[in-house]
């Protein structure tokens, strides 16, 4: 039977600095329990809400449901306990998800604690889960400073790469059509002021550059961006074959329709978190083809097909193109690692950081806390948003340049 124990997110004035340290949370053995608290808070409402209705919650409730379902997490001497869940709506606020971690810790005192949406907000919770000796499995979170954060941080893990990978992969194609004679060498460039845009346009200014793309525009708009028609005039204007803005769901799906209403249509069209949600290709029909983003998927993979069509199944929805699959893996490799080592959270994050998994991934393993075999570039083709950099991975698709105009819907 699945467990779920929902709770709504009670507003404090203040939290007890005396909280117990991760050392003093004390673990009942596996022979005494009746259940796994497993909590975490995650944005179900406020604008973080559809990036994390997307990516995050279905493969929490996914995963849930499949443990459960299956007598629940097996422990080292074969017993099998039902996940318990808390969890709490953190409202797109960074300091209520700082708040709902410290009590999922100190008060609800949960053995293992799931991550929010975000990379701001993972940074945000990240000293809180070292301090409290939690495994933080970063999987909606793109940084380059993930090396210096499993230093500081020795129980983080980081599976989305960093923004020199994305920035770097992105370059390589402009490059390649830039040679083939399919596109100029500019590139007008838009990012939002958080942690993602911030994260990547920094990587893409020298990988541009390197590459001896000239970058036409360049600027920032601030979170909560509705109109942006000033932006799309000005990079219309500045003469590039190439449109890349790194953007959030919101800003995505706003940026794809007003380019539309705007009559722009860039050879390249590379817009940020959104691009690869199913719901993209639904609501822009024949006018997704031919856009990219991060991620990807290979369309001939067995594994991730088996883990899209169930997802479907059992939340009602498709899972998005990029985080979505990522996340359901961390979720086995935690699984996994609790079953060979128990619910000792310190022998937990080393199983995770240095054992081999098997998940919807294929043969899943980390490189100093982090995910490295990843989709760097993606590509609506044909239905599917599928990987297209690496260019040399196999499963790998060819990019199809230069993008078609917009087609009357």
């Amino acid at each position: 039977m699945t467990l779920f124990k929902r709770r709504q997110f009670l507003h404090t004035l203040g939290i007890a600095l005396a909280a117990l340290a991760a050392g003093g949370i004390t673990v009942s053995s596996a022979e005494e329990r009746k259940s796994v608290r497993i909590g975490y808070a995650v944005s179900k409402t406020g604008p973080n809400a559809g990036g994390a209705g997307i990516t995050t919650i279905p493969n929490y409730v996914l995963w849930v449901k499949d443990v459960n379902d299956a007598g629940g997490l097996e422990m080292p001497d074969g017993k099998k306990l039902p996940i318990e869940v808390v969890e709490y709506d953190d409202r797109s606020s960074a300091e209520e998800v700082v708040r709902a971690v410290e009590r999922l810790a100190t008060q609800d005192k949960v053995d293992f604690m799931l991550v929010p949406w975000g990379t701001g907000f993972n940074l945000a919770v990240a000293p809180m889960f070292d301090r409290y000796g939690y495994p933080q499995l970063a999987v909606s979170a793109v940084t380059d400073k993930a090396p210096d954060f499993v230093k500081r941080w020795k129980k983080s893990f980081w599976m989305l790469g960093g923004g020199h990978d994305y920035a770097k992969a992105l370059a390589q194609v402009l490059v390649d059509a830039n040679k083939a004679g399919t596109i100029n060498n500019k590139v007008a460039m838009i990012s939002i002021a958080d942690g993602f845009g911030i994260d990547l346009v920094t990587a893409a200014r020298p990988a541009f550059q390197e590459a001896g793309i000239e970058i036409a525009y360049d600027k920032t708009y601030p979170i909560g961006t509705s109109d942006f028609t000033p932006l799309i005039n000005e990079a219309k204007a500045s003469g590039a074959d190439t449109f890349v803005a790194f953007s959030y769901p919101p800003d995505t799906f706003a940026l794809t329709q007003q380019s539309q209403v705007a009559a722009f249509n860039p050879k390249v069209l590379y817009l940020g978190v959104g691009t690869g949600f199913p719901v993209y290709s639904k609501n822009n029909g024949d006018n997704a083809a031919g856009i990219m983003s991060l991620g990807g998927i290979d369309p001939n993979n067995a594994e991730n097909a088996a883990y899209r069509k169930r997802h479907e199944e059992v939340t009602g929805q498709g899972p998005d193109y990029w985080g979505s699959v990522i996340t359901y893996a961390s979720l086995q490799m935690l699984q996994e690692a609790i079953k060979r080592k128990g619910l000792d959270r310190d022998a937990v994050s080393e199983e995770l950081s240095t054992g081999t998994f098997k998940t919807v991934l294929g043969e899943t393993k980390l490189e100093d806390n982090q995910l490295r075999q990843l989709w760097w570039t993606g590509q609506w083709q044909n239905g599917q948003f599928v990987g297209v950099a690496p260019g040399d991975r196999a499963g790998a698709s060819k990019p199809v340049l230069p993008r078609q105009p917009w087609k009357s819907q």
